[in-house]
């Protein structure tokens, strides 16, 4: 098994080096737009590239699926069948297979360099290659012509080289790794259109954002690492009864810090939003199998270290709160099409945190898995509505079910999915969290106050997620067509049908897990819940029906009033850090470079003026008079021997 799940790693690996070995920029080109509509700039290369990419995730795809089996089936821990568990932290370090390649000594703790198959392990790596694959087909078609397309393609295989890592480590260091290459990756791949200033600054932003959390997260794993004597996930879980509480909550809440920044969660989740700039399937593979997945995925591993940390499990219970609420009321009011599905892959992450600290970790990782699925697909079809339309805002779409049938019967399913409508996928894994979260108010690691305000804001969440997905689906897909615009340079294509084989076919088979996932577990229904959470949904999917059916041609979202616009502004989160936290520091920076100018700069301009000036008086005796030459040096030696005389 060690042996496969290093090749399901290695494969991306190796396609991602030789990708960039081998990439190059077409001669000629200097001047070119990174996305020419129509024209192939490059596609010798880009065909090598596309090969380069595709074989080697495609076998990596089949190695995770068959390694997946042969777990669920030497294990019993496939969290497929209701009640059986996913392998949550020590549980499946214990019953899963572990091995050790090497152990680097550091003269303190050791770093043991081996890789963990599990559950919990092989479930995520599945979603993980599958969405992978679907993007890099996806991307061919999409980024038909793109001279930048042979790195694009290799920064995607590198990325999902680096969420296998964390998936399969079995030492948390070494999960590090992982988890820095994927915020590099980001940074790439978010401004793969470098030559706009926006998508440059959002991925400058995402970055920097990220890396605060990631100070908070490596000095959780030393915490971790020191009091269990060892970086071994394994070690560790089986350490926490052994550690005072005060360790355990200090190492989860620099480890929350880390997880909010990856998983995009209160308050480190203003970066998600402006990652829209970079391409489309890019925002797919991101938002449903990679990054903000890995947040998720850690808390999960390390599940048994949280549960010994009450008060942090009461503080994510309350960002989850936050967040779930507050980013599904600032997709309420977007235009962006993708901004809506950025707002809310966060509130569905907050579901999923909030799952997780009340107490039902196999609930949030199946719902993670089912996110994944519809999530991507929402995507790429709102990548394939793009394609046509030019443009990303929906006001200049409409009527579109005719001109783009498949597409629009992949984004229905994809759409009920997210609003838990059965037999969707996300109606089976909702009402397990909702469950879950409903149990925590009478008997659940969190406290009273914590659990009623996460059960409410779930309640309300759910609502607000049918109105602003069926807002989405009317105004995109129903209607009249409204007049299209200038096609934008990066996502713009000429209008067609319908979009080209190599983008519809992901569609087509991300659709299937969408729709049929959730039958898995369909024996483990909480019949009254979900005749709640759907009542719920469909009140405020109702709602937006009724606003829309009245006037077709204006945007439901009027109904929030004067609330529209702070929503649409997501709160002034973003202005509020710009005030508090980037103004002051551009401030001080000006500050050290005026200082710097004048003191250090001044300082090392006026040493040479000096040395210059002393060099002009130490010049004028060297005017070439050997006679003045030797009168000196007599003169000196004179001056020496009286010097020895007088004072001996």
């Amino acid at each position: 098994m060690i042996t496969v799940a290093s090749l399901v790693i290695l494969l991306p690996f190796l396609a991602a080096a030789t990708g960039l070995l081998g990439s190059r920029f077409p001669r000629g080109l200097r001047g070119a737009t990174p996305l020419d509509p129509g024209t192939d700039l490059n596609a010798g290369a880009n065909r090598r590239a596309a090969w380069i990419a595709v074989l080697p995730t495609a076998l990596s795809t089949a190695l995770a699926i068959w390694l997946a089996y042969a777990t669920w089936a030497a294990t019993g821990q496939g969290g497929i069948e209701p009640g059986v568990p996913i392998g949550i932290g020590g549980q499946g370090a214990a019953d899963g297979v572990t091995a050790t390649f090497t152990v680097i000594e550091t003269g303190s703790v050791p770093i043991s360099v081996g890789l963990l198959v599990d559950g919990l392990a092989a479930s995520i790596a599945v979603l993980v290659t599958v969405v992978a694959l679907a993007v890099q087909v996806y991307s061919i078609g999409y980024l038909h012509g793109d001279r930048r397309y042979p790195s694009y393609s290799s920064f995607i295989s590198l990325f999902t080289s680096a969420m296998l890592l964390v998936v399969y480590a079995a030492d948390l260091l070494v999960l590090y790794v992982g988890w820095e290459i994927m915020g590099l990756c980001s940074y790439l791949l978010v401004g793969h259109w470098w030559e706009e200033r926006a998508n440059s600054r959002a991925a400058i932003k995402a970055f920097l954002v990220t890396r605060i959390g990631d100070v908070g997260f490596l000095f959780g794993i030393f915490v971790l690492g020191t009091a269990a004597g060892s970086f071994r996930i394994a070690d560790v879980i089986a350490g926490v009864p052994e550690m005072s509480s005060g360790t355990l909550i200090a190492a989860t809440m620099l480890l929350l810090a880390g997880v909010a920044g990856k998983s995009a969660q209160v308050p480190l989740h203003v970066w998600l939003p402006d990652a829209m700039a970079g391409p489309t399937p890019i925002s797919a593979l991101i938002h449903a199998a990679t990054m903000v997945a890995a947040g998720i995925f850690v808390v999960a591993r390390l599940y048994p270290a949280f549960l010994g940390a009450r008060p942090t499990l009461d503080v994510l219970a309350v960002l989850a709160a936050l967040g779930m609420l507050g980013a599904a009321l600032a997709a309420l009011a977007q235009d962006d099409l993708k901004r809506v599905l950025a707002y809310s892959t966060i509130s569905q992450l907050a579901y999923m945190a909030g799952a997780l600290a009340a107490g039902s970790p196999d609930a949030a990782i199946f719902h993670l898995i089912t996110h994944g699925a519809f999530k991507a697909l929402l995507f790429l079809c709102a990548g394939a509505v793009i394609h046509v339309v030019g443009s990303n805002l929906m006001s200049t779409m409409g009527g579109l079910r005719r001109e783009l049938p498949v597409t629009f019967a992949a984004m229905t399913i994809g759409f009920a999915a997210l609003m838990g409508l059965p037999p969707a996928s996300g109606f089976f894994s909702k009402d397990e969290m909702l469950a879950g979260i409903e149990h925590s108010l009478s008997a659940g690691p969190l406290t009273d106050a914590a659990a009623f305000l996460l059960y409410g804001c779930a309640l309300a969440t759910i609502a607000v997620t049918g109105a602003y997905a069926t807002r989405a689906w009317l105004r995109t897909f129903f209607g009249q067509r409204a007049s299209r615009p200038e096609p934008v340079a990066g996502e713009a294509h000429a209008a067609v049908s319908e979009v080209p084989a190599t983008m519809s076919r992901p569609i087509v088979v991300l659709a299937v897990p969408a729709l049929l996932l959730g039958f898995a577990r369909i024996g483990d229904v909480h019949w009254g819940t979900a005749a709640l959470s759907l009542t719920v949904a469909l009140l405020g999917a109702g709602a937006v029906y009724a606003v829309w059916r009245s006037a077709p041609q204006t945007d439901p979202a009027r109904v929030l009033g004067p609330f529209r616009v702070p929503c649409e502004r997501a709160f002034y989160v973003d202005s509020v850090y710009t005030r508090l936290l980037v103004r002051p520091v551009l401030l001080l920076a000006r500050l050290v470079v005026r200082t710097d100018n004048r003191v250090v700069d001044g300082t090392v301009r006026g040493s040479g003026r000096a040395t210059l000036r002393l060099a002009g008086l130490v010049r004028l005796v060297q005017n070439g008079n050997v006679q003045l030459y030797v009168t000196g040096l007599l003169a000196g030696v004179l001056l020496i021997a009286a010097g020895a005389v007088i004072f001996g």
